[in-house]
């Protein structure tokens, strides 16, 4: 589909101003060449964390990345690794310790899709969701823990010896037809975030999620092709009547990084304008 085609629904997402909340800290962002991972990371070094940006198949993206983190004042390391392969993930870990000296924020972000009809849905589909959005952030989560664990509480840098922010989904609660593997590897994020949030706490490390819905991202937006397709598909399951935006999400990652949300602790965000509301209802009463 060309550009001639695409609706593009208004962006009405309010400003506000980036601080300096996480100044001196050090972050990893998985998936972080596109999408919502490439805001996060920027919303990241725009309240001044320096990033390091993972990427898997799309190192271009992940070079624009770097490069308007740089444009912040903060430092950005590339670094390929496929999150569902253990020692590439360690290795990557190992670049932050040496080149970053610690790490405070880690947001185990990369994940896919391979859909399919329940019936149709190989092991090969079921497999490499599950192995990528699940498993990945749990190799992520487990090399970010020992990493805080080891370097200790800092409070000159954070309150916290270190902040995990899970990407999850609305369909983590939502059921999605199609999607089963999909939804399946979301819904565990919630527990293994939960157990561990729940693990780690008296280390004074804190897990937390973020459940987007839908989000101004290619996979959203590329088959609406005008404003009556927008509304009757996509905008009807959105109670607050707009598309989120990356940085929607990007500013809901910094506020559980930073000191602001020092409380808070084994909670999911549901960045979703009330999608997951049952919407269905509105009305129906």
């Amino acid at each position: 589909m060309n550009s001639k085609e695409q609706y593009h629904p208004p962006n009405e997402m309010p400003s506000f101003p980036d601080t300096p909340v996480l100044q001196g800290q050090k972050a990893i962002v998985t998936g972080a060449s596109k999408g919502l991972g490439s805001a996060i990371a920027i919303g990241l070094a725009r309240s001044g964390a320096d990033v390091i940006v993972n990427y898997y198949t799309d190192k271009e993206g992940a070079e624009e990345t770097a490069e308007e983190i740089e444009k912040t004042g903060r430092k950005a390391l590339i670094y390929y690794a496929d999150v569902a392969e253990e020692q590439q993930v360690q290795d990557m870990f190992r670049l932050c310790l040496k080149e970053f000296g610690r790490l405070d924020i880690c947001v185990p972000n990369a994940g896919i899709q391979m859909n399919a009809p329940i019936a149709d849905m190989t092991a090969e589909q079921w497999r490499r969701v599950i192995d990528v959005n699940l498993t990945g952030q749990f190799f992520c989560a487990r090399e970010a823990i020992r990493m805080f664990t080891n370097q200790g509480l800092h409070p000159d840098i954070s309150s916290s010896a270190g902040k995990l922010i899970f990407m999850s989904s609305i369909h983590d609660i939502v059921p999605w037809e199609g999607h089963v593997n999909y939804a399946s590897s979301k819904g565990g994020i919630m527990l293994l975030m939960k157990s561990i949030a729940q693990e780690v706490a008296h280390l004074r490390i804190r897990a937390n999620a973020v459940s987007p819905g839908a989000i101004r991202t290619p996979m959203n937006v590329e088959k609406i092709t005008s404003q009556e397709i927008f509304d009757s598909t996509l905008l009807r399951l959105i109670p607050y009547k707009r598309i989120g935006e990356p940085e929607d999400v990007a500013r809901a990652v910094v506020w559980l990084a930073s000191d602001a949300s020092d409380y808070v602790t084994g909670s999911t965000i549901y960045i979703d304008g009330g999608m997951n509301l049952y919407p269905g209802f509105i009305g129906g009463g």
